[in-house]
């Protein structure tokens, strides 16, 4: 059942994570662990949904770009009642709608993303599309840190400076790990923040699982009377809450035992966040 807790409890969210990633043998679940507080915070605290209708039309939206995380997303919808523990309990199963990847078709989420690089782009639209209408809509994209080694990331960001999109926020989960290894192996990015500040949005860096710092941020960013974009640069442990997960990238694509799924459970019922 959803946490019984304070709405969106981070350890009821990487439990549902667990549930899904050993219920239908997938992999992504480090990925997953290092967006909760950030994901937690914009649903508790920030993201309208007028009338609880993830397809209501003054929604604002938050585009999982780095959409292989998925799960946590999942997570967050079926604490809203909009996903049935039954879909939690099927999950990447024959017939289950709900994919390893961002899916348009399921309602709740905004794009079909996990070629990495695109979301991004569709957030900067849908930013521009609510500026043209007058709405006060706010659009989040949460992209990867390795993810933003892709040039469409750039283009996206360059739009959103010109057009003076305001309403837009990019969140960068940066864990410091890709696929394939360490960021800062595979492409070395440097400083996050001075790149997007260069590319002329307003940015801070924050724990990504101090969930008041990340609502601070996002609270300061948005109460700037800049007219940039903003970007908010999270800090964050890729397999959060798991010690054998944290920091340990072959939790990329490894997939749960019955052991190593006692094991993360325990952890997770016991852990701080």
């Amino acid at each position: 059942m959803p946490s019984k807790t304070k709405p969106f409890d981070a350890k009821g969210l990487r439990k549902t994570v667990l549930d899904m990633a050993f219920a239908g043998s997938t992999v992504h679940i480090g990925c997953a662990f290092s967006i909760i507080e950030l994901l937690a915070v914009l649903y508790r605290n920030h993201l309208r949904y007028p009338g609880g209708d993830p397809l209501a039309p003054g929604r604002d939206y938050v585009v999982l770009s780095k959409g292989h995380g998925v799960m946590a997303q999942y997570a967050c919808m079926r604490e809203l009642g909009w996903l049935k523990d039954s879909q939690i309990s099927g999950y990447f199963s024959d017939g289950s709608d709900l994919k390893g990847l961002s899916d348009s078709r399921v309602p709740g989420l905004e794009v079909t993303s996990g070629s990495l690089g695109h979301g991004f782009s569709v957030g900067v639209g849908l930013a521009m599309g609510a500026k043209l209408r007058n709405s006060d809509q706010k659009t989040y994209a949460l992209v990867g840190d390795g993810e933003i080694n892709e040039g469409p990331i750039w283009e996206g960001a360059l739009f959103a400076a010109h057009h003076n999109l305001k309403n837009f926020m990019v969140i960068v989960d940066e864990n410091g790990y890709q696929a394939m290894g360490s960021t800062q192996d595979v492409l070395n990015l440097g400083s996050i923040q001075s790149k997007f500040e260069s590319f002329g949005f307003e940015a801070m860096t924050v724990d990504g699982h101090d969930e008041v710092a990340i609502d601070g941020a996002i609270n300061r960013l948005w109460s700037s009377k800049s007219e940039s974009p903003k970007a908010l640069i999270a800090k964050t442990v890729k397999g959060k809450g798991v010690p054998f997960m944290e920091n340990n990238n072959r939790w990329h694509y490894t997939r749960l035992d019955p052991e190593t799924y006692a094991q993360a459970v325990s952890a997770v019922a016991g852990g701080g966040q």
